[in-house]
Parts: C-alpha cells; structure tokens; sequence
C-alpha cells in the first residue's frame, strides 16, 4: 500500500498586506511536516493575480491546497481551476461566484468602514493612462485590519502595507474553482474590512467547511496563526 505525498499549501495574501503575514502560519504549518510557498500576490488585476498564482501552482510538484487572505479569496477562487489544485481555503475572505465582482459580492450587504478610509494613488501603466490603486488611511489601518494585534505589530503591518489597483474591484471572475473542488473558510467575527456577513454568505454558496473565531480581526493569520494553521492542516490532509 502506497500514501500519497501531502499536498502543498500555497498562501496567498490579500490587498494590504504582503506574504509575511503569513510568518506565524507558516511557521505552524512547516513544524506540521507541511510543505509551504508563499509568493507575491500582484495586486495588479484579478485575472492577472490569478494567472500568477496558477503558474506558481502549475509548477509545483504534487497537490496543491491553495489559502486565500482577504481579496486573495477572490484570486483562488479563478486560480483552483488549475489542475493540480485539490482544495481551496478561505481566510476571512471573498468567495466569488463566476462572472461576480467584489464590488457586486461585497455590495449585498452593509458596507465596512474599510469602503470609506481608502487612500487613492496613481501608477504608471506602459500605453496607457496612470492608473488608480488604493491603500488604507494610516489613521484607520488598526481598527480596520488588525484591532487584535498589538499596536507595534499595526504599525509595522500599516507602513508595510501594498496597494491594490482599484479596478480589482469591479474585474469579474472567470471561474469558481469551488464548484468542483472541496473548501474550507474561516470566517472572522470582528473583521472591519470585509462584513463577516460577506465571508459567510461566500463560504455557504461554497459548501465549505465552516470555522468562525469571535473577536478575530481581518489580520486573523497575524493574531491567531494557531487555528489558522489548524484549518489550512485539515485541508491538506483530507486531500492528501
């Protein structure tokens, strides 16, 4: 009798945020025997995050289990189609539908305070006009993001943050890799940048396995690696 290899869980960051905020998890992950990457997400456009992503999971030899932060749900969600992909996790994130935008999955319900301390900017884009990308208000940073992690942290996690390009908010996605791959989502109660109401009417379309952590901030993989770690663990494993 053979075992299969345990897949690897690839960690993929959302807006704001860059791969290490994921240093606890991984840390959690890799002393679980789990083999990690965390690459850059983009930030650049949803499609083209996601295309990034599915060529880093192409790549990689085996099953791959890949984790989505925040907006970073959004880009699994098109990158899971990739073959090798088993199974997708969701941390305190966007679970788009096909043919569904941000804009429209985050427009169902009240919008969070995160909608209205946006800080624009411009980029140059070669052939084109600048373009907008957003960060959040310094100012609004720790109560938005990261209100359970403590205010050194927050002002390292504010200063480091990267800027999304506002049209990732109203790209539509061109699949839902949930549909056909087995989910997981972890929905946290205190999260002041998506609605938890947006993270849990996402994961139930999904049919994911639920986890919800009461007072969890959006930064939850910062402040509770543990159970985030613990969720992305029983994913590898029931796939593997």
């Amino acid at each position: 009798m053979t075992t299969s290899p345990l897949a690897t869980a690839v960690l993929v960051h959302g807006a704001f945020a860059d791969a290490a905020s994921w240093t606890g998890v991984i840390a959690e992950l890799q002393n679980d025997g789990i083999s990690v990457v965390a690459p850059p997400n983009p930030l650049r456009g949803l499609e083209s995050d996601a295309a990034y992503i599915a060529s880093v999971a192409a790549q990689i030899d085996g099953p791959v289990v890949l984790v989505g932060h925040s907006y970073g749900g959004a880009v699994i969600s098109v990158a899971g189609a990739t073959k090798n992909v088993v199974g997708l996790v969701y941390v305190a994130a966007y679970v788009t539908e096909k043919g569904e935008s941000l804009g429209e999955l985050q427009g169902r319900f009240p919008l969070s305070p995160l909608v209205s301390n946006l800080k624009e900017e411009t980029y140059p884009v070669e052939g084109a006009e600048p373009a907008v990308e957003v960060t959040i208000k310094a100012e609004a940073f720790p109560d938005i993001f990261a209100a359970d992690v403590p205010a050194a942290v927050t002002e390292v996690l504010a200063t480091t943050q990267r800027p999304l390009a506002a049209s990732a908010f109203t790209e539509t996605a061109s699949a839902a890799a949930w549909r056909t791959k087995p989910s997981w989502a972890l929905v946290a109660g205190a999260d002041q940048a998506i609605n938890p109401e947006v993270e849990r009417f996402g994961a139930k379309r999904a049919g994911a396995t639920i986890v919800e952590i009461e007072g969890a901030s959006h930064a939850v993989a910062v402040s509770r690696p543990k159970e985030v770690a613990a969720l992305i663990r029983d994913a590898v494993r029931a796939t593997s």
